[in-house]
């Protein structure tokens, strides 16, 4: 079956509907298979947690929520600038994917009675610019810009594990299965053929990251 030619008026009208979606809560919805549905309603809630447990495990999932709006704007916006057919649909592919932690994310903040960050409008516009930047750079640094991101990501997951109580089965089920998926994501990009990135880059990356975090911990 021939691929349908997009027009680029098509193309502006896809990524601004993933915008809106993607920034408007409650309409990202998971869609795995019930086999491999979200991970959180097997898992027993930890029912009242403390006050200030409650409060910094809410600021953790809201970073993680942020963080998977980052992506989805990450992946649009490399999908948007990718010169090679396969690399944008991996791309299109990865962002679909990570869809469902999104509305993991959100369910989870919600059940903990808070809301998204506001400053994810914000993050959205810049990850969108820096994932087309990295696609126009070419699609070897495009995929290296993804294994690169995703490793830190996992690096986050890690370290929210460690701060997460261990009667929060609910909310480490999320970041156990949301880990296992952004590994998987930095070993297809780098077996793809992802370059790797030069030291400034990687620690320019990783500067905006902890901007990131300690402002939508608290916005």
């Amino acid at each position: 079956m021939t691929e349908r030619r997009l027009s680029p008026l098509d193309k502006l009208l896809a990524r601004a509907d993933n915008a809106l979606r993607t920034l408007t809560p409650g309409t990202i919805q998971a869609e795995r298979t019930p086999a491999h549905a979200s991970p959180a309603p097997d898992a027993p809630d930890a029912g009242s947690l403390p006050s200030d447990k409650r409060r910094h495990v809410l600021g953790l999932m809201r970073i993680n929520h942020t963080g998977e709006v980052c992506a989805q704007a990450l992946y649009q916006g490399q999908a948007s600038t990718a010169s090679l057919p396969h690399i944008r649909h991996a791309m299109e592919e990865s962002a679909r994917e990570e869809e469902d932690h999104l509305a993991w994310c959100e369910e989870r903040i919600q059940e903990l009675g808070g809301v998204p960050s506001k400053l994810n409008p914000l993050f959205y516009a810049m990850s969108y610019a820096v994932g087309a930047t990295a696609g126009l750079i070419g699609d070897r640094w495009s995929l290296g810009f993804v294994t690169e991101t995703e490793n830190q990501v996992v690096k986050h997951l890690e370290s929210h594990l460690y701060q997460i109580p261990e009667s929060d089965l609910r909310t480490r089920a999320i970041l156990e299965q949301m880990k296992t998926d952004e590994l998987k994501h930095a070993v297809t990009a780098k077996d793809a053929g992802g370059a790797d990135l030069p030291p400034p880059v990687r620690h320019a990356m990783t500067l905006m990251s902890k901007v990131m975090t300690f402002t939508t911990y608290r916005i």
